[in-house]
């Protein structure tokens, strides 16, 4: 081989190696991609998620500003920001939407027919009607559940009753318009019998209802509280783990961000890694693939994590095997 052939050769190599965003040409289109997330922009655990979802796509080799562009929107619980934030993103043209908690997703599946859109930490898919099954999803949806099952609620019952034997009754933080909430208390009242609890309902759709519920709910002896993943509750996650330390009710939470701020214990998944996910999806819906052929899936692993001072606040011992068992304990 001659010497100019092989130094063209090499050349070709090398560049076939390099990330997507160093091959981008001048002319090259910039895709676009939308993200509305359920979380008041203030959030550092929402900061952290779009973080870890940017730093992943850039490891996929797309580059901020150079082939793609990241448009990030915080409408939190307020569906008709959602709306709002939703006409303006789709004058941009965007490839590909990304939706965060079942009550942004349930906007972008009545209002958008085609673009797709990967939704992340939502509950139920199926039963919310955002896919007709997990496997094939058969529209323009997919994306990333944050539960196996509804049954996998009963799990929060055990752990609750756990750490705060004493609680015989037990509040369920829901949003009664979400299909989601409405299958996991099912699934969750179903259980309380065998560990002794009586189970109630605490519907809420804001701040207002929030203090209310609990406030009211506190009034009896032997109570706790489960909190039920959703931007309403995410959103309120400070009001409610004070709420929580002040009416001294044992609470379990959907994710480490809330026994993180101070709340008692949390199981679930963790939202970082889905957020690494669908940075993932998204990437493949870039190069052309179609959400009906990316399965909705399912966590695989779930985190248990203790705050001991709030415990300790509480006048909970927590079990050393309980400790042992947890991902993460904080002093």
């Amino acid at each position: 081989m001659k010497r100019r052939q092989f130094i063209t050769l090499l050349g070709g190599a090398a560049t076939a190696a390099w990330p997507l965003a160093a091959r981008a040409q001048p002319g090259e289109r910039v895709r676009r991609v939308g993200v509305l997330m359920g979380y008041p922009e203030s959030d550092p655990a929402a900061q952290a998620q779009v973080a870890a979802f940017q730093q992943e796509l850039h490891r996929l080799g797309w580059e901020e500003g150079h082939n793609v562009q990241i448009n990030v929107r915080f409408p939190a619980a307020d569906v008709e920001r959602v709306r709002a934030i939703l006409v303006e993103l789709m004058n941009l043209r965007p490839d590909v939407l990304v939706s965060n908690t079942n009550l942004v997703t349930a906007v972008l599946r009545a209002d958008v027919e085609t673009t797709p859109i990967i939704f992340i930490y939502v509950g139920d898919p199926v039963g919310s009607g955002f896919v007709k099954t997990d496997a094939r999803p058969d529209g323009n949806l997919t994306g990333f559940a944050n539960w196996d099952s509804p049954a996998m609620t009963g799990k929060w019952l055990e752990l609750l009753k756990e750490i705060a034997p004493e609680v015989d009754r037990v509040g369920f933080m829901m949003h009664p318009e979400t299909p989601a909430h409405v299958a996991f208390f099912k699934s969750a009242a179903a259980v309380a019998p065998s560990l002794n609890l009586e189970l109630a309902p605490l519907d809420v759709h804001d701040a207002d209802e929030i203090e209310r519920g609990l406030t009211a709910f506190s009034t009896e002896r032997n109570g706790g509280i489960v909190v039920v993943p959703h931007a309403v509750t995410l959103t309120n996650s400070d009001l409610i783990v004070g709420l929580a330390a002040r009416l001294r009710l044992p609470a379990l939470y959907p994710s480490a961000l809330y026994p993180k701020a101070g709340g008692l214990i949390s199981y679930g998944p963790d939202p970082i890694t889905q957020f690494q996910q669908g940075a993932g999806y998204v990437d493949r819906i870039l190069r052309g693939a179609k959400p009906a052929d990316l399965p909705v899936q399912h966590p695989t692993k779930y985190q248990l994590v203790i705050n001991l001072k709030t415990a300790k606040a509480l006048g909970l011992t927590v079990p050393t095997s309980m400790q042992l068992l947890a991902d993460e304990v904080i002093e």
